[in-house]
């Protein structure tokens, strides 16, 4: 049986750029597009058995009703293609409050034709699943709230610890009741014990679930389709079953800025599972420049130097360590001038300022006057209008003592 997985896709995270005069869509929005297009013609090309998407279809649950638009209608490329599409919830599709509808509700209110949609713990038997010969079982998004509300437990981390054990026994049931002859497949949105995250977890909300490497790695599963993580990984691999995270479809954030972008096709048999890691091609890149100023000599030079020279369609950081006598003679405007042909360009400075005024020798704080120590700041920082500022310190000094006096 042949399988098509993906996950993480955000589609709405416009979080760069401008937006396209035709489409009026940001741009970054149609990378993610333009990625989950991939994924599709892919899915339709290979005429897979299945496709599972393991989770968080946007940003948040209230997407606007033009991502759900262009959502939906790569979705239904597949309905239409008759490929049975399970929708799994993630974190970011869910809403903290219960009794709301999530973001991909439309798809199972409308019992969209080979759409099902996994919302709840559910054991899935061919029945359930157009006929096909697979068993999945599913494990969506467990929120907070319903953590502390479905076992009464206050502390989040004994009702972390029970859920834990309860998911455990739960899939263990149903691993035990399956069909010996039929393909297993567990998909989950949490993370997993062991698991890698990337350098920077913006879209990581809230506490996490973890689910223990047992569960997961239980060798009678015959692959486990993981969503949440963003870092593409088999946790683990070498072994079996094969337990994949995909990641993103589209780079978030510059802790994304190394990972290349896949989706999963697999050949899913009983105790003989095959997996092809597809690299998603053409993905916006992120480039991430450091330098360090010493000196007063060739500044602009020097931080133009520090971007490689092909910068062309990519979202570009440089970030700057000088002392900060030296902002004056950083030119932005020439920076971002050298950086036109990037997508985005971001010039972070970060100025070093002496961290500790040092006292002579022989001299205490309090053997100091207000105005000397000021004196030896002013030195210290280098300040310009020195000498104006100590005037001026000295005027309201005297003020504040005349005003005491009276």
């Amino acid at each position: 049986m042949k399988l098509l997985h993906f996950a993480d896709a955000h589609i709405d995270m416009a979080n760069y750029g401008r937006h396209d005069p035709e489409t009026g869509l940001p741009l970054r929005v149609l990378d993610f597009l333009k990625s989950l297009d991939t994924i599709v013609d892919a899915a339709i090309f290979e005429k897979v058995d299945i496709v599972i998407f393991a989770g968080d279809a946007y940003k948040d649950r209230s997407p606007a009703p033009t991502f759900q638009r262009e959502w939906g209608r790569r979705i239904m490329r597949l309905s239409q293609a008759k490929i049975p599409t399970l929708l799994l919830i993630g974190n970011h599709d869910i809403s903290p409050a219960a009794g709301r509808a999530h973001a991909i509700q439309e798809f199972d209110t409308l019992q969209v034709p080979y759409i099902k949609v996994l919302q709840k713990p559910e054991f899935l038997t061919p029945k359930e699943l157009w006929d096909i010969p697979v068993q999945v079982i599913a494990m969506p998004w467990i929120t907070r709230s319903s953590l502390m509300a479905n076992i009464g437990e206050t502390d989040l981390g004994k009702a972390y610890e029970r859920i834990e054990g309860n998911i455990s026994s739960l899939v263990e049931e149903w691993v035990a009741e399956a069909d010996k002859n039929l393909p297993l497949i567990l998909t989950a949105h949490a993370s997993v014990e062991g698991a890698m995250f990337g350098a920077e977890r913006m879209v990581m909300l809230g506490s996490d679930l973890v689910l223990p490497t047992s569960l997961v790695k239980d060798p009678r599963l015959d692959y486990v389709a993981m969503g949440h993580i963003h870092k593409p990984q088999d946790v683990n691999e070498g072994q079996y079953p094969p337990v994949i995270y995909p990641g993103s479809i589209e780079r978030i954030d510059f802790g994304e800025a190394r990972d290349k972008k896949f989706f999963i096709l697999a050949d899913v048999a009983r105790g003989a599972t095959k997996v092809e890691w597809k690299e998603i091609k053409g993905t916006r890149p992120f480039i991430e420049c450091r330098a360090v100023l010493k000196s007063d000599e060739n500044v602009t030079e020097v931080l133009k130097s520090a971007m490689p020279k092909d910068i062309s369609g990519a979202i570009v950081k440089l970030v700057v360590e000088y002392p900060k006598e030296l902002d004056t003679l950083i030119d932005d405007v020439a920076l971002r001038k050298y950086a036109e042909q990037a997508f985005e360009f971001h010039l972070v400075k970060k100025p070093k300022i002496e961290s500790r005024v040092r006292i002579p020798e022989g001299q205490v704080v309090s053997s100091l006057s207000p105005l000397d120590l000021l004196e030896q700041y002013f030195d210290v920082a280098r300040v310009n209008d020195k000498d104006d500022l100590q005037k001026l310190a000295r005027e309201i000094i005297s003020a504040d003592e005349a005003s005491d006096a009276d």
